[in-house]
């Protein structure tokens, strides 16, 4: 049997990990506990459940940010005020994750540090231009969400570090905003393709500002920064959506699995495109 250590401060865990290199951190373990039974794996395990310093969402004021703990689990998200007034791109992604048990207990910090393409959290994070604070003995640092995934289950993580908060910029100002899961049942099902979008328009009803990501069509998330600067300065008119949709099949790069082929994977990403900017273009 491995040790077993619960801690209850940020500073225990570090100086855990400092002491066992080699364990691994669980939160909800709704990912890690099928991979350790499936691997036999005999490492110590740190449970964060006690450590109230990684829970939990909060406006931070003076950095302009609104600051979620990484143990904060998914259905505080589901239901958060502030996430509604502040990311509720996230928030419409949390209330889509899985059934009410598995919410009760998966953690966005969990999410994260899977690094699956089609992790529920990830495309809203991406969209929103999210930040992770990183906290080893050494001190605390921010990377941007396209800098901490690697690819799939790969995380920029260093040795000693672990993942305290996701910061997201607050008062997002897009009147258009949307988050779409595409899965193989209605609900309790892993993506074949998943979608997120915000987006603004100029005073001449052009697009000023527009944020795409979509799940599962990629190694990991993929943004598309070439298709948004390309939409950047036109109308959201029928010709735009047409060619919109078709640059978004050429930008991502799914693959055949089990739950879905390519070419698929493909088709749809270009008309869950094809349907937020049709809402856009209807408004």
């Amino acid at each position: 049997m491995s040790a077993w250590f619960s801690p209850d401060s940020i500073d225990d865990v570090l100086a855990l990990v400092d002491r066992h290199p080699d364990a691994r951190l669980i939160a909800g373990g709704t990912d890690l506990l099928v991979r350790r039974r499936r691997e036999m794996s005999a490492a110590p395990m740190i449970s964060l459940e006690r450590v109230a310093a990684l829970q939990g969402i909060e406006e931070v004021d003076e950095d302009g940010v609104l600051a979620i703990g990484a143990l904060t689990r998914i259905a505080e998200l589901a239901a958060s005020p502030l996430l509604a007034d502040h990311a509720s791109l996230l928030q419409r992604a949390a209330r889509s994750f899985g059934a009410p048990a598995i919410r009760n207990m998966a953690s966005i910090g969990g999410n994260l540090c899977t690094a699956s393409p089609a992790g529920d959290c990830l495309p809203p994070l991406y969209a929103l231009g999210a930040q992770i604070e990183l906290t080893s003995l050494s001190g605390r640092r921010r990377i941007s969400i396209n800098e901490f995934i690697l690819g799939s289950g790969r995380t920029a993580l260093a040795t000693g570090e672990i993942v305290t908060r996701v910061l997201l910029p607050a008062h997002q100002a897009f009147a258009w905003q949307a988050y779409e899961k595409i899965g193989r049942r209605q609900s309790l099902a892993i993506s074949v393709v998943s979608f997120a979008g915000l987006l603004r328009l100029d005073g001449d009803q052009r697009v000023a500002e527009v944020n795409l990501a979509w799940g599962s069509v990629g190694p990991t998330v993929v943004t598309a920064p070439e298709l948004a600067r390309w939409m950047v300065g036109k109308s959201p008119d029928q010709a735009l959506i047409d060619e919109a949709a078709q640059r978004a099949r050429a930008a991502v790069q799914p693959i055949d699995d089990l739950r879905a082929g390519a070419a698929y994977r493909r088709a749809l990403a270009g008309n869950l495109l094809r349907r937020f900017l049709l809402q856009v273009l209807n408004g």
